[in-house]
């Protein structure tokens, strides 16, 4: 039976980003997967003391880049321009790992919870490999969600097995929302601040992506263009969207530089300071910016999300907390 919301939700709409989103979970077991966990407790004296939820040791986190590096060799390819997707993906895994560690040492995060979202930041894209190789494309839309196939793929793969049940179903849970137009609002609190975090650190490396190919990439890559056409068109309807702050879908772009417009706009869904902080010394905008066409409106879009940003990454107050 699939009893809770996250289930129920395995074919929402897919979150756009850097090369687009979607992919199939398999969630037709007895048991929901994402059931809460049962947070126990341990002894100390007269005093019984909660005991971490979501335990994760090193030596779990070394077992797991083991199990990564292995499952994305096997899908190496003579293919070059296979090859050159997988590679991609593969790099940016890492990278996100680096991002997540980042943002979560500014926030102060303790080493228990830092691991874990290492962890899910390794395995956020997971799915993309099999999706790339399957269908030589990362649209979403012209495959499979790759947030849903990364879940499937871990729960065939018994990946996390390793793990307690309450860890596992957070893990697969972020991963399932990561690519999501928006985090399910009646989730726990831990499940969406690690969902935040995730989807943070994933921007980070994508604007890095992003900015650097725009700028100076000499060979096309069908990968990071998601197939749009290198036109010099900007939809009304996506300018409109983003002065509103509204998200704006896949379905809704007509050229490249609706997407990297689209890409500026993420920063309206960027939650913690660091992140804002990283955007904006790293100058990202003004990067994806230089690659545009002359335009008033686009100026104003842009002056609008830079004085966004800034606002942002000077803010003090950290934000939610985690409890443990």
């Amino acid at each position: 039976m699939l009893g809770c919301k996250a289930c129920k939700n395995l074919k929402s709409e897919a979150y756009t980003r850097n090369t687009s989103n979607e992919v199939v979970a398999s969630a037709t077991q007895q048991r929901c997967v994402f059931q809460q966990p049962v947070r126990s407790q341990v002894r100390q004296g007269n005093l019984m003391t909660p005991q971490y939820p979501y335990p994760l040791s090193e030596s779990d986190l070394n077992n797991l880049r083991t199990w990564f590096s292995r499952y994305v060799h096997s899908f190496y390819s003579q293919d070059a321009a296979v090859q050159r997707g997988l590679l991609l993906k593969e790099k940016h895994s890492l990278k996100v790992c680096d991002e997540i560690l980042d943002i979560g040492r500014k926030l102060h995060l303790s080493d228990k919870n830092l691991r874990l979202a290492e962890t899910m930041a390794l395995l956020h894209d997971i799915g993309r490999f099999e999706q790339f190789t399957r269908y030589r494309t990362f649209v979403d839309r012209k495959s499979e969600n790759h947030g849903e196939l990364g879940v499937k793929v871990l729960q065939q793969e018994k990946t996390l097995r390793a793990l307690n049940e309450g860890t596992r179903d957070l893990i697969l849970k972020t991963i399932l929302y990561h690519n999501r137009l928006s985090i399910p609002e009646d989730e726990t609190p831990v499940c969406i601040y690690f969902t935040k975090l995730l989807r943070d650190a994933d921007k980070l490396d994508i604007f890095a992506i992003a900015s650097t190919y725009y700028a100076n990439h000499a060979e096309k890559s069908s990968a990071i263009e998601l197939d749009l056409p290198d036109t010099p068109e900007v939809s009304n309807e996506v300018l409109a969207g983003i002065r509103e702050r509204k998200m704006v879908g896949m379905r809704q772009l007509r050229s490249l530089n609706d997407f990297k417009l689209l890409q500026m706009a993420w920063v309206y869904d960027v939650h913690f300071q660091p992140a804002f902080q990283m955007i904006y010394e790293r100058d990202y905008l003004r990067k994806i910016r230089d690659t545009l066409p002359e335009s008033e409106k686009i100026d104003r879009i842009y002056a609008d999300l830079q004085s966004y940003v800034k606002k942002k990454s000077e803010i003090s107050d950290p934000g939610q907390v985690l409890p443990f």
